[in-house]
């Protein structure tokens, strides 16, 4: 399949038009209005600080459906040790700009640019994205973003400052979005991490089913 280029007008190619590594079209902004069709369509943006944005639907989709979520028995005594406090949407800010400057084993540099940051923020606002924290003493120390549409949470990124901080968030996020009624947390790209945590494959095709029933 050829690549699409995208212009200032709002509209995304068909996902089965993506190439094999699920690239589908380069270009365009992130403005919010753009960012939120891309999501409906089951569509993100991944691109690095000096690129045009990149847009990609790969096949198959890494995803987690939260009633399948695994905690281990460690984590089950990290929790139960309460070593963490969890919150939700209370430094928003912080957790983007920490998953930005963290520094990741085996990568230079980071995806999230001031861009970036810029158009996942303009989201917070209005509601669609948000923050899941580990907080220790007071301190910030692990958390994840991502965007929230109808029973469908699209994640982002994650950081850790201590020791299992990123787990716990996430383990007590994923928690509070199944009581709350959320039926897939979409891991976009595979992760041994996420895998460990109950993540799986599925077909593209049956993950934009589910986007589209929900």
């Amino acid at each position: 399949m050829p690549l699409h280029f995208l212009d200032e007008n709002l509209w995304f190619p068909p996902v089965e038009e993506a190439l094999p590594d699920g690239l589908l079209a380069i270009g365009g902004d992130l403005r919010p209005e753009r960012l939120l069709l891309a999501y409906t369509y089951g569509i993100f943006p991944w691109y690095n600080e000096d690129e045009p944005p990149l847009w990609w639907s790969p096949d198959p989709r890494f995803v987690l459906f939260p009633a399948e979520l695994k905690v281990s028995n460690s984590m089950r005594q990290v929790i139960k040790r309460k070593e963490f406090e969890f919150k939700v949407n209370t430094a928003f800010d912080d957790v983007i700009q920490k998953c930005r400057d963290i520094k990741r084993k085996g990568m230079d540099g980071t995806w999230i640019s001031d861009e970036v940051v810029d158009a996942y923020t303009k989201l917070y606002e209005p509601g669609y994205t948000h923050s899941a924290e580990a907080w220790q003493d007071g301190e910030l120390v692990g958390g994840l973003y991502g965007v929230l549409l109808g029973k469908i949470f699209f994640g982002e990124s994650m950081f850790s400052m201590k020791s299992n901080a990123s787990k716990f968030a996430f383990i007590k996020w994923v928690q509070l979005l199944q009581e709350r009624g959320i039926v897939l947390i979409d891991c976009q790209v595979y992760t041994a991490h996420l895998q460990s945590l109950g993540a799986k494959m599925i077909a593209r095709e049956r993950f934009i089913e589910i986007l589209t029933e929900n």
